[in-house]
């Protein structure tokens, strides 16, 4: 899908920890972290050294990470099932209840596959059924969960579409800096010249991480092991 294939990781966004349902009670936690609509960052941990003495061994084991690699590709490729599985709402009032109901690893990805629908319209619809139940005379307990769920998602959804309108433009930028890139005689030298440029981004990351996939679905061995190095190099030299 496009959107999918476009988003970046370089603005901040925002993802739930709690999945929004209409019947959870408890006010949804909200941290920030970098735009992954892919999920391939997943959640923020705590556990640092046991993914760093993991890494070293994936480093040191070629069948471990070739292995870990294909999980990874089979991971991805079934979300991305699961995810085009779901039927998208046509009413406002309907996709708000899609978007509660979505879980906290699919939120930057339906930001992104949904962008064209946040509009004036949905937002004004949100602000409206907020607006009933902040100032509605009577109020139950369900009433006011419903504000907490409510006010979380449309502070997620205008920060997080800020983000990924922010994304397009660096997207732009990263096709331009591949290009550099690929079409360098001394790689290294260009990657040193785009890191004073401030060129080596999430964006650019995220962009050979879609090219390394295309080439791996296409059977196309030699790119992706290329594409797959010139990535290795790349996050060497990433400063953001």
């Amino acid at each position: 899908m496009a959107a999918l294939s476009s988003t970046a990781g370089v603005a901040a966004s925002l993802i739930f920890q709690t999945k929004f349902a209409p019947q959870v009670r408890s006010k949804p936690r909200i941290v920030c972290i970098g735009w992954d609509p892919e999920g391939v960052l997943g959640p923020p941990r705590g556990d640092h050294i046991a993914r760093l003495e993991f890494k070293r061994k994936l480093q040191k084991d070629a069948g471990l990470q070739e292995d870990f690699e294909r999980q990874v590709r089979e991971e991805k490729a079934r979300r991305q099932a699961q995810r085009q599985s779901r039927v998208v709402p046509d009413t406002a009032a309907e996709l708000i209840e899609y978007f509660l109901d979505t879980e906290a690893q699919d939120i930057e990805f339906e930001i992104a596959r949904l962008r064209t629908r946040l509009n004036d319209e949905f937002f004004a619809h949100l602000k409206f059924e907020l607006g009933q139940l902040r100032f509605a005379v009577s109020k139950t307990q369900a009433m006011e969960d419903r504000v907490l769920e409510l006010e979380a998602l449309q502070k997620a959804l205008m920060e997080g579409s800020e983000a990924y309108d922010k994304m397009q433009g660096d997207l732009v930028k990263a096709r331009e800096s591949l290009a550099k890139i690929l079409t360098s005689k001394n790689i290294k030298q260009t990657l040193l010249e785009m890191v004073e440029l401030n060129e080596i981004n999430r964006s650019l990351l995220t962009l050979l991480d879609e090219n390394i996939a295309s080439a791996h679905s296409s059977n196309q061995t030699q790119a992706a092991e290329f594409m797959e190095k010139l990535r290795g190099a790349v996050l060497k030299y990433m400063t953001v």
